[in-house]
C-alpha cells in the first residue's frame, strides 16, 4: 500500500444521494492526503428486520440515506483518475456482487462481524477485506478470520474500533491494535470515532496501526455529522500532516551531527579552557 499507514475516507451517508456531491468527497479526500475513499451501499428493507421498521420511522427515514448502485461505476472511476483506492461496505449479500467491478477491496462493518455469509460472498471474490472489529470478542474476530482465509488467500486487514459515535477518548483503547495484532498475526488499523488527533497519532506512533479509517464530512451538512464522529477537511488534513511529519521525524537512527548542526560545531567550547568557540574560530573571528 506504499506509506507506512494507508488513510482511508470514509463517506458514509453524507453525500445525500447527489453524484456531484459524492465525487466532491472524493476530490476532497484527495486533496487532504488520502489513499483511498469508501460509501456504503445498503438498503433499508435488507439492513433492519420488518418488526424493526414498522415500529420506527427514524430507521425509515434511512432510506434516504442509501447510495445509489448506478453511481457506483462514476464513483468508481473517479477516484482511480486520481490514483485513489475505491472501496465500499456492502450490507447486502447483493451488494458483494453488485460492487465487484469497481472496489478494490471490500470491507465488513463491525455490525455485520458476525454474518458468516457475508464474509464468504467477500471473500469468494479474491478481493482483500478490511474487517472493523468494534463491539466484538477476540473469540468473534477469531471466527470470521476463519471463515474468510478458508475461502479466500487475499489480504486481511483487522481494524480496532469503538462502536460509539462519538467514542470519548478515554474508552478509545488503542492499544487493542496491539492485540490484534499479537493474536492474529496480519495489519491491524484503527476505525476512528473520536475525532481526536491525538487518538490517531497514539494509535500510529505507539501501536504502529497500518490503516486509519476516519468518517469525513465536507460542510457539516451531512446526514452523520451531527452526532459528532465526523471529521471535517481542515482538521483531519492537519492530523495527516502530523502523521506524515512524524514519520520524517524518525531520520535513519545513525548518531551524527546533522546538517543543520554543522556549521554550529566549532563554536563549541575548546575542550583546552571551556570557552566558546574553538580557538582556531577565535584566531580568525573579525
Amino acid at each position: 500500500m506504499g506509506k507506512k499507514v494507508y488513510i482511508v475516507s470514509e463517506v458514509s451517508s453524507n453525500h445525500s444521494r447527489d453524484i456531484n456531491r459524492a465525487k466532491k468527497f472524493i476530490d476532497i479526500s484527495k486533496q487532504i492526503g488520502c489513499d483511498a475513499v469508501k460509501f456504503q451501499l445498503f438498503k433499508v428493507d435488507k439492513l433492519f428486520a420488518p418488526e424493526i421498521l414498522a415500529k420506527s420511522k427514524e430507521h425509515r427515514k434511512r432510506k434516504e440515506w442509501e447510495l445509489p448502485v448506478e453511481f457506483l461505476p462514476e464513483l468508481s472511476s473517479h477516484a482511480h483518475s486520481l490514483n485513489m483506492a475505491f472501496s465500499c461496505t456492502p450490507f447486502y449479500l447483493e451488494a458483494v456482487k453488485e460492487l465487484e467491478p469497481f472496489v478494490d477491496f471490500y470491507k465488513i462493518a463491525s455490525y455485520e462481524l458476525l454474518w458468516d455469509e457475508l464474509i464468504i460472498e467477500c471473500a469468494k471474490t479474491g478481493k482483500e477485506l478490511v474487517l472493523s472489529t468494534g463491539m466484538a470478542t477476540l473469540g468473534e474476530i477469531e471466527h470470521a478470520i476463519d471463515i474468510y482465509k478458508k475461502h479466500s488467500d487475499a489480504k486481511l486487514t483487522l481494524l480496532h474500533a469503538i462502536s460509539g459515535y462519538p467514542t470519548p477518548i478515554k474508552e478509545a483503547n488503542v492499544s487493542a491494535i496491539k492485540t490484534l495484532r499479537e493474536a492474529f498475526k496480519c495489519d491491524v488499523g484503527l476505525s476512528d470515532h473520536s475525532v481526536s488527533t491525538a487518538v490517531l497519532l497514539r494509535a500510529v506512533f505507539k501501536y504502529d496501526a497500518t490503516m486509519i479509517e476516519f468518517h469525513l464530512d465536507i460542510d457539516g451538512k451531512g446526514e452523520e455529522f451531527k452526532p459528532g464522529h465526523c471529521w471535517l477537511p481542515n482538521d483531519i488534513k492537519n492530523s495527516i500532516r502530523l502523521i506524515n511529519e512524524g514519520y520524517l521525524a524518525d531520520g535513519d537512527g545513525i548518531k551524527k551531527p546533522a546538517q543543520s548542526e554543522l556549521a554550529d560545531r566549532m563554536w563549541r567550547a575548546d575542550p583546552t579552557d571551556g570557552l566558546r568557540p574553538f580557538k582556531t574560530i577565535r584566531e580568525s573571528f573579525k
